[in-house]
């Protein structure tokens, strides 16, 4: 009977159970509930949730009423849990919750009845006449391992079923289908655990001779066979060693089985054996020599044998324990070999270390003698094979030997302990082994921590500083901590404070705890020496405090007392992202998740929070999210444990009242957080900020809510999180999923990016209520259907993402469907009705393009309906077979295989030749033409000749992006449709594909990748390909898997056929296509179809080219070398292509002498992508470290040792060619010889061992240095460090000065040059490793010196000049004054000495020499001071060196520099260059800062934007201290200020970075700090401060109010209205971006609103403000009041009753055409002067105004006629042709508006509003502590605000974006005018008429958005109907009624 009958009995039977029993009924029946709800849920831990919750259910349940049900109920009670057990015999946890439900019942009820059933179940498997099945054997493996019952039962049966076992594994291996696949592998598992789980049972049949043995025999033989090769999957071969190995763990006797596993290890040879065990025989056949069946060998006895085995010796041999002389050599030599199972060799050898350990004991006993003394070839080879995999590039073998090197630690500690060893040598060894190692090794300084508990922390202190004094035999943790300071401490910190990253990140990571678990006293003299100001100090001292933190589990904030929070926050604002996040971690990291944090980490964290919203670094914001689930946690179980204490608490408890605060804190905290990402979620915003925005809020969904996500196993909330809940919803907080702000994130769905769309798509999915409300859904599905409608990409996506969450939140129900769902109740209705929908909406979009393709791109594309269906299909439907039929399966093939038929045509331009044709794509102009005809063809209209346009037509480009994305999309459709079809078809009878199917959608993938030319259609369809081939090649059907594995072969036959075709149309996709197969094949097998790939194309391309190759064509040698790079560069294969990297390194070297470009172009490509590989990819950092990889070079021919043969030869045959030639040398160039030289120069240098065979390389690298090409004897100088061991650096160093010619000896410059680059390259390394001056060091010093010449005028060369210079440079610490001396005299002469005629190098030799000489201040300031008089090359050099150097220079020699450019700074302002003359009567610096503000706008080049902020550090902070006292000083600083207030919201990071250096510079300068160490702040902290600057030193300048508003947009909602409603036209593919694309204009209007406030206050103080004030207040009144009418129709309600008015009327709509003032904000379309003349375009006429002063942009003035008045003067005018020709300016006649009154008046009264305006003590923060307050709750300026600079097209954010974003511009263009307005009325107004102004107040938030709350600082957001707006701290709630959606009280909706 199946689960879901039995489940409708035990139900009936529930309803009629006796009433007196009714309590006990409903547990049962709640029980039965959780027992269906776990089968129906398709996500494994929700299952297992049902059943948890169903077995304590269970046990509710008391042992009296369950006795109490009548039998049939239960029987049918332990029916269901077998029936749910047998249904979920995949997921072995869940089996297991119901096996302790049968047990429960078993102990409790009747165990015969339990044990009954299960026996029948189990007979049901036994008694089958036919070979068991997949199901039978998975039932039975349940039985065995999950089911303590079904265990009974196997013992009762074992003989039966192994019989059955016996019978089906030969019938298995016989079924190519079978023996690879599943059913093999569960079978061997059956095995296994029948022989590990009833070993008293097995043990009779194996080493018995009176018990029958035949079958166990069979399966035996079975087993051995599949180690040996009749199987291909390697984890089935795997389980068959450990199978076999624990049949023989089954002796009684440690003899017999001793003897048999010393037979098996000799049966894993490759010769054909007898294996006995016990009394069964059976043949040995080794079918392959892969390795595989070693290692299941080794892997099955070292998990099955225990110790008394594996020290059995060898009876047929001297070898006397199976450990240590069977199994370690067949171990080594598997770690030696190179095979596709490397990582698994060293998982071997590190079971084989930890049996070592387990039996040391014995093996003492046993040999009497050391395991590992220190000459033991053990020990050795231990050691080799550790230390040489260490950088292995196969993944997981690095750490496999970091595992196996502890281990070996740990085995040598206990030999030397138990033999009173106290010398170990082998400790020390390894230390001077670690501490030789240069700092970029890796392996460095994981291994110095393990090896530090052995040597011991004095020991180590000792070798590292080498002091050969002994320290005292006992020392105190704190003397300890103190000697450590003085020696390891400086290596420790300067790894620390280091600008490389990887230095940074071993110390922090590994050093760091290491040091705090030794001593952790050390934390006190470590944070003594670090300097907040200095570079990397701060991110040093975070790293400091969060490990000790971490390894001691004390609070770091009483280390240093209060200045600790000062350094944190100092920290959380610099500028470098990684401090800051060191900082955050250290803020949030606690140990104990229950320490809820402080007020002070709290406020701290409120402030930091707002201002990093805006970071670009995608890695930050993941960083962040996670530190604040971090905090989060911290609060939420700390509330909840003062919850409980509460509950359980004392009377008195003295910390009740505290822990209270910090619980009210921690729910405010929570609140405030819930609610600020949705403040920054309209359109308007930037990319960054809504994604940090959205990660902030779903970190807080995910720990402060009830919701419980089946897909994670940690990070659920607790269970009581209720609790909390309750608490903060009791005090009205903690409202997360009110209407107001699902419709938010509903919003988002529109957004241009996907990230932000797929982010609010899972928050509104997961955590919101589970169904729509009726309103939202009707508006978002015909939405969705518009965007599905779209031809641009994004839109469509965006309605496909609404249609799935539609789908999944209130679905989709048509009439059509109705009488289907009544007839088939068992599908899914609303998905089933979803897919007919788009599937007949694809059928008509298909029929359009099909009739007009033109038509169907601009108005029904395909593109967008297919992702709809792949998203309502595979990812919102749960079971695509209840979704599905096989009609409507073949229906969408059909129309899939039409469709790609169809769009390869439009391409091809000929249907027929593109279904009949060859594979062979068209080219791109055979594309741009088929397009072109098309498109005439369906106009109407003639072909125009289009040749000489470069640029495709709005059609076209429609035409081609439709084709490719509709490609791209068809293809990832139809994978993830097959694969989601085959996969969940096993748990069907029938599969809704047949072979046929599947055949045709291979055609389709087939057609696609080989026709199409479009990468970006044949990538996406590659993602869908490789799906298909996987889903294929891992059935079990042969089949199905010859597919994939035919398209290979096809795929393979093209490469190889010689083709006619141009390259031009050669197959883009064809090498794609062999990779998507390749990548498909199962990793777990041996790869079959890789070898033959792999050797068919490097057969083919090393096959000769013919005679009359052409190269025009595409050639089968180029196109299979294209394709092995494909196969090399991708990342699907992974480390499997590594073992062919040496034939392809040599096929591509080789290649490179072909006479085919094509063939060498190719070979080119394939070696950089092999390099890459074999090397490990790089950091793209430039902090990151050298060029050099991780692997050395004995490490490198370790791996790939046939690579070095071939290597010397090529080196070895060019050095000869070299040697051979003389004098007059032909110039000959080894192709290969650059490549390899790269290659090797890219290894680690490093410790070699005792091998010299790499030495070899040397004479070779030496004897290139005379290479006549430059970069070859640079690259072989740098090959050569990496290929020298360190102990032979001096060596060659003295070889190579011994031969440093003299200066009157003849020499070869590119010899002599190559000879001291290779001397500079060992110096620098020498150096490194050892800076003290030792004999041979001062032998090469003295050689260096008497070789001077080489740097002075009488060598010729300025190349080899500056490489000596170099050399020099670097030993200048061990050389003489005297030798300093007369090379830095002889360099000044030579400097300024005119040099005659072109010299190579010249440049090289002047930077060379400015380094030498720069050093000494001395020299530096001679220099300097004939800056004027020196060449141009040579100040372009010491320009180049200031770059450079500017931060390590002395204060002396700053001056000097200053002095010198400041001079020609003035020289080049006051010139007549024409860059910089703007006009001649301003002054230098007013001239200058004209530069600044003209090259800072968006659309000046970045390059000149950066250098406007360099410049600003350079000579803004200076200027600004020289003019300190200068009555210029505040026009000065304002302008400066302002263009770094421009240059912060500029989309460089670089620019943007310099310019709050600037600010920092600023800051510290105006403190009086030191400027030596200057604190580099945060971008957004330097706004802020640059604004605080601003108000503090320029408030009344003429300007500084005009600076501020000039930061505000000039918004037009009407015009902005029309815009968005516009429709018609042509569709567009793109949209043009604004030049600023960072800018938010919302964040900075919000930002500016409080230094306009205060500008307001001040103006009481200034009449000159008051005026500016007044007059702004007159020319923006009207506007405002056209928004507000623009608002109110918006948004419907009563009009506001108050209005600022000026003594007037409003404006009617006839007057708008006028001016008011000056007109200097006119903007009318008037275009003839005051004269009648028709005025001219403003862009045709040469202006007689300062442009850069006025831009258009701001003035109105711009591509038209239209009279304009941009220098505001006395009114508006334009240009005008007078009859004489002459361009003249004449003003306009315009009236002027009615409300507009007289200047006289304006200046002489106050104004007189006719009704109540708003009041500035509901909108004003009036303090700037006030300000500081709420900075925490308002949007924080950052880097990226919106500045609108010309009439640059917006992105369409959609209507709802639309309609949020005007609403948000209108609340801050209202709030700033209402500020204004109200400030001259505050003078005037009454008591009478405060109520009148607060009425006012509420009616303005009721016609906006409640989300205008989070950008004013007056309002509090109470609920979505419910705002709090702040007048001089009173508080006035308005409350409209309750939400419909959620009530207070609620629970999670979704929960």
């Amino acid at each position: 009977m199946s689960f879901e009958n039995l489940i409708k009995r035990l139900h009936h039977c529930l309803i009629t159970e006796d009433p007196a029993s009714e309590s006990g009924c409903q547990i049962l029946q709640r029980f039965v509930n959780k027992l269906s709800e776990s089968s129906r849920s398709s996500v494994k831990r929700s299952k297992e949730r049902s059943l948890e919750e169903a077995v304590q259910l269970l046990r509710q349940i008391s042992e009296a009423q369950l006795r109490g049900m009548e039998k049939e109920h239960l029987l049918l009670l332990v029916r269901l849990l077998l029936s749910l057990q047998l249904e979920m015999i995949s997921i072995s946890t869940a089996c297991r919750k119901v096996d302790q439900m049968l047990q429960h019942l078993a102990a409790k009820v009747n165990h015969h009845l339990v044990y009954k059933e299960t026996l029948q179940s189990f007979q049901s498997i036994v008694h089958s006449d036919q070979v068991l099945s997949l199901q039978d054997l998975q039932r039975a493996c349940m039985f065995l391992e999950d089911s303590a019952v079904g265990r009974e039962v196997w013992r009762e049966s074992y003989m039966s079923m192994l019989q059955r076992v016996s019978e089906s594994l030969p019938a298995v291996l016989q079924e190519e289908s079978q023996r690879d696949g599943l059913n093999c592998y569960i079978t061997v598992k059956v095995c296994l655990q029948v022989f590990q789980l009833l070993p008293s049972k097995v043990a009779p049949l194996v080493w018995e001779e009176n018990h029958s043995k035949e079958a166990v025999q069979k399966i035996l033989q079975a087993l051995m066979d599949i180690i040996f090769g009749q199987c291909c999957n390697r984890d089935t071969r795997l389980l068959a060693g450990t199978a076999v190995a624990m049949l023989i763990n089954t002796a009684s006797e440690s003899r017999v089985a001793g003897a048999a596993a010393w037979d098996l290890l000799q049966a894993s040879y490759p010769q054909p054996c007898q294996l006995a065990v016990g009394v069964l025989q059976v043949r040995c056949h080794p079918a392959g020599k892969d390795g595989v069946e070693r290692l299941a060998v080794s892997r099955g006895l070292l998990t099955c044998c225990p110790p008394h085995v594996l020290l059995s010796p060898n009876q047929n041999s001297t070898q006397t324990c199976l450990l240590l002389e069977g199994l370690f050599p067949l171990v080594y030599a598997l770690c030696e070999e190179k095979r596709d199972c490397h990582y698994l060799a060293f998982e071997v050898l590190t079971l084989w270390l930890k049996k070592v350990k387990e039996c040391v004991t014995d093996l003492w006993k046993m040999t009497g003698a050391r395991l590992l003394p220190d000459d033991s070839r053990l020990l050795q080879q231990l050691t080799h094979i550790i230390w040489t995999n260490a950088e292995s590039p196969v993944e997981g073998v690095p750490e496999f030997a970091s595992s196996a090197f502890i281990l070996l630690l740990n085995l040598y500690a206990m030999d030397c302990e138990q033999f009173c060893d106290t010398k170990k040598t082998f400790y020390f060894t390894l230390l001077e082994r670690l501490l030789k190692l240069p700092w970029e090794a890796k392996v460095k300084y994981h291994r110095l921590c393990a090896l530090l508990p052995y040597v011991g922390a004095d020991t180590m202190l000792h070798q590292y500083t080498e002091q050969r004094r002994e320290l005292p035999a006992s020392l105190t943790e704190l003397d300890l901590a103190g000697r450590w300071a003085k020696s390891w401490q400086p290596f420790l910190l300067e790894a620390l404070t280091s600008e490389v990253t990887l230095l940074q990140t071993n110390s922090s990571t590994h050093l760091l705890p290491c040091t705090f678990q030794v001593f952790s006293s050390a934390v006190h003299h470590l944070l003594a020496s670090l300097n907040p100001h200095r570079p990397g100090h701060l991110h040093a001292w975070a790293c400091i405090l969060s490990s000790y933190r971490a390894i001691s589990g004390c609070s770091p904030w009483d280390l240093q007392g209060s200045s600790t929070f000062k350094t944190l926050q100092l920290a959380l604002g610099s500028a470098d992202d990684k401090t800051r996040l060191a900082a955050l971690n250290l803020l949030c990291y606690s140990s104990k998740t229950r320490d809820i944090p402080s007020t002070e980490e709290m406020k701290i964290l409120k402030e930091f929070i707002p201002q990093n919203l805006n970071c670009e670094s995608s890695p930050f914001r993941q960083h962040l999210q996670a530190a604040l689930r971090r905090f989060l946690v911290r609060i939420r179980d700390g509330c909840l444990a003062h919850i409980r204490e509460v509950k359980g608490k004392k009377k008195e408890d003295v910390s009740h009242e505290s822990r209270k605060d910090l619980l009210e804190q921690g729910i405010g905290f929570v609140e405030w957080l819930g609610q600020l990402p949705y403040s920054f979620l309209s359109p308007g915003h930037s990319y960054q900020r809504k994604k940090t925005a959205l990660l902030l809020l779903s970190a807080v969904l995910e720990t402060c809510t009830d919701t419980w996500s089946p897909d994670k196993k940690k990070g659920q909330p607790p269970g009581n999180i209720g609790l909390l809940i309750d608490c903060a919803r009791q005090r009205g907080q903690w409202d997360f999923f009110s209407r107001t702000k699902q419709l938010l994130l509903i919003s988002c769905l529109e957004d241009s990016t996907n990230e932000i769309r797929e982010l609010s798509a899972g928050m509104l999915l997961r955590f919101f209520p589970p169904g729509f409300p009726a309103d939202i859904a009707e508006v978002l599905e015909t939405r969705s259907r518009q965007l599905l409608c779209s031809p641009r990409v994004q839109e469509a996506q965006m309605g496909a993402l609404m249609m799935k969450i539609l789908l999944q939140k209130s679905g989709h129900r048509c009439e059509e469907c109705s009488l289907s769902f009544a007839a088939n109740t068992g599908g899914n209705p609303k998905a089933l009705c979803m897919v007919r929908v788009l599937l007949k909406e694809l059928e008509e979009h298909c029929l359009t393009a099909q009739a007009d393709m033109m038509l169907s791109t601009r108005t029904k594309p395909i593109h967008g309906v297919l992702c709809a269906l792949q998203r309502c299909l595979l990812e919102a439907a749960d079971d695509i077979y209840t979704t599905l039929d096989h009609s409507l399966m073949i229906n969408l093939l059909e129309l899939l295989e039409n469709i790609s038929l169809l769009l390869l045509a439009v391409l091809h331009g000929d249907r027929e030749a593109c279904v009949t044709g060859k594979y062979a794509p068209p080219s791109f102009c055979d594309m741009g033409n088929a397009i072109s005809s098309l498109i005439s063809q369906q106009s109407g209209c003639n072909q125009t000749d289009e040749e000489d346009c470069v640029l495709l037509s709005e059609e076209h480009s429609l035409v081609l992006t439709c084709c490719w994305v509709s490609l791209k999309e068809t293809g990832i459709f139809l994978g993830s449709l097959v694969e989601k079809i085959l996969k969940e078809s096993k748990q069907h009878s029938e599969c809704l594909l047949t072979k046929q199917d599947l055949t045709r959608a291979s055609k389709v993938f087939k057609d696609i990748l080989l026709k199409c030319r479009h990468w970006g259609a044949v990538e996406g369809c590659c993602i869908g390909f490789t799906k298909f081939c996987t889903s294929l090649l891992s059935s079990s059907d042969p089949d199905l898997k010859d597919i994939p594995a035919q398209m290979l072969k096809d795929g393979l036959q093209v490469v190889q056929c010689p083709r006619s075709t141009s390259v031009t149309r050669r197959a883009a996709g064809l090498p794609m296509l062999i990779l998507c197969v390749l990548s498909a094949e199962e990793a777990s097998k041996t790869r079959p179809l890789l070898a033959l790939s792999m050797q068919t194309l490097l057969d083919t391309a090393r096959r000769p080219l013919d005679e009359n190759w052409d190269q025009t064509l595409d050639i089968p040698q180029v196109c299979a070398v294209h394709t092995l790079q494909a196969l090399v560069r991708g990342a699907g294969l992974g480390a499997a292509v590594l073992q062919f990297a040496p034939g392809v390194a040599i096929l591509s070297l080789t290649l490179l002498r072909s006479p085919c470009w094509a063939m060498r172009n190719a070979a080119l490509q394939l070696y950089s992508s092999l390099c890459s590989r074999v090397l490990g990819q790089r950091s793209s950092i430039v902090e990151a470290g050298p060029t050099q990889h991780s692997m050395s070079p004995a490490a490198f021919f370790f791996h790939y040792p046939e690579l070095q043969p071939f290597l010397l030869g090529e080196l070895r045959g060019e050095a000869q060619h070299l040697q051979r030639l003389t004098g007059g040398a032909k110039l000959h160039l080894q192709p290969s010889l650059y490549l390899i030289l790269t290659l090797l120069a890219q290894l680690q240098p490093g410790i070699q061992d005792s091998s010299e065979a790499l030495l070899d390389f040397l004479p070779a690298l030496l004897q290139l240095s005379a290479s006549p090409i430059y970069s070859v004897r640079v690259m072989a100088s740098k090959a050569l460090v990496a290929m020298t061991p360190p102990s032979a650096y001096m060596d060659l160093l003295i070889k190579l000065t011994s031969k440093l010619p003299g200066p009157q000896e003849s020499c070869c410059h590119n010899r002599l040059h190559g000879q001291v680059l290779q001397i500079k390259a060992l110096l620098d390394r020498a150096l490194c490793a050892d800076s003290v001056l030792s004999d041979d060091l001062r032998e090469v010093v003295s050689r260096i010196h008497a070789s001077m010449w080489l740097g002075t005028a009488a060598q010729r060369c300025p190349l080899v000049r500056a490489v000596y210079l170099s050399v020099a440079d670097s030993l200048k610490k061990h050389s003489c004054e005297t030798f300093l001396l007369q090379l830095s005299d002889k360099l000044m002469h030579d400097l300024h000495t005119p040099q005659q005629g072109l010299q190579v190098g010249l440049s090289s030799f002047h930077q060379q020499a400015l380094n030498f000489l720069c050093t000494d201040p001395k020299w530096a300031c001679q220099i300097w001071e004939n800056f004027s008089a020196a060449p141009p090359e040579l100040r372009l050099s010491l320009v180049s060196w200031l770059q450079d150097r500017r931060g390590l220079m002395q204060t002396d020699m700053k001056e000097v520099i200053q002095r010198v450019l400041q001079s020609n700074l003035k020289e080049a302002l006051l010139g007549d260059s024409v860059d910089y003359r703007t006009s001649l009567k301003t002054s230098m610096l007013q001239r200058w800062c004209s530069v600044l503000e003209c090259q800072r706008t968006p659309e000046a080049p970045e390059v000149l934007r950066v250098m406007c902020s360099e410049v600003l550090c350079a000579a803004g902070v200076p200027l600004i201290n020289t003019l300190r006292e200068h009555s210029s000083l505040p026009a000065i600083m304002m302008r400066l200020i302002n263009t770094g207030l421009y240059l912060l919201q500029d989309q460089s990071p670089q620019a943007r970075q310099k310019v709050a250096r600037f600010a920092s510079l600023l800051h510290h300068s105006r403190q009086g700090d030191n400027q030596s160490s200057v604190y580099i702040m945060q971008i957004n902290r330097a706004l802020l401060l640059l604004l605080d600057l601003l108000l503090q030193e320029c408030w009344d300048t003429p300007g500084t109010l005009e600076l501020l508003l000039s930061h505000l947009p000039q918004t037009d909602l009407i015009s902005v209205l029309k815009e968005a409603s516009a429709t018609g036209g042509t569709p567009s593919l793109y949209e043009q971006d604004e030049v600023n694309v960072f800018a938010e204009p919302s964040i900075m209007s919000a930002h500016m609103l409080p230094y306009l406030l205060q500008m307001a206050d001040k103006s009481s103080q200034s009449s000159a403000l008051a005026k500016t004030l007044t007059s702004w207040a007159e020319e923006n009144v009207a506007q405002v009041l056209d928004n507000l009418t623009a608002c109110e129709q918006l948004q419907p309600g009563k009009r506001p009753t108050g209005a600022a008015v000026v003594e007037g009327s409003t404006p009617s709509g006839e007057q708008r055409d006028c001016v008011r003032s000056r007109g200097v904000d006119y903007r009318g379309e008037q275009q003839s002067s005051s004269t009648g003349l028709t005025c001219l375009n403003w862009i045709n006429t040469a202006r007689d105004y300062d442009v850069e002063m006025h831009p258009d942009s701001q003035t109105g003035a711009g591509d038209h006629n239209y009279c304009r008045n941009p220098d505001a003067s006395e009114g508006p005018w334009c240009y005008i042709a007078s009859p004489d020709g002459a361009i003249q300016r004449q003003l306009c006649a315009i009236e002027t508006c009615n409300e507009q009154t007289s200047a006289a008046s304006a200046e002489s009264a106050p104004l007189r509003p006719t009704e109540t305006i708003p009041s500035t003590q509901s909108l004003q923060v009036a303090t700037m502590g006030q300000q500081r307050e709420v900075a925490a709750v308002q949007p924080v300026m950052g880097i990226s605000q919106r500045v609108r600079t010309g009439p640059k097209k917006k992105k369409d954010p959609g209507p709802m974006g639309m309609v949020l974003g005007i609403l948000m511009m209108a609340i801050i263009i209202i709030l700033g005018v209402g500020i204004m307005l109200g400030y001259f009325y505050k003078r005037v107004q009454t008591l009478k008429k405060q109520h009148d102004q607060r009425v006012y107040e509420r009616e303005m938030q009721r016609i906006t958005l409640p989300l205008s709350a989070f950008s004013n600082p007056t309002c509090e957001l109470i609920d979505e109907n419910t705002i709090v707006i702040t007048a001089e701290h009173e508080t006035t709630p308005v409350q409209e009624g309750g939400d419909p959606l959620m009530g207070q009280h609620a629970g999670t909706p979704g929960a």
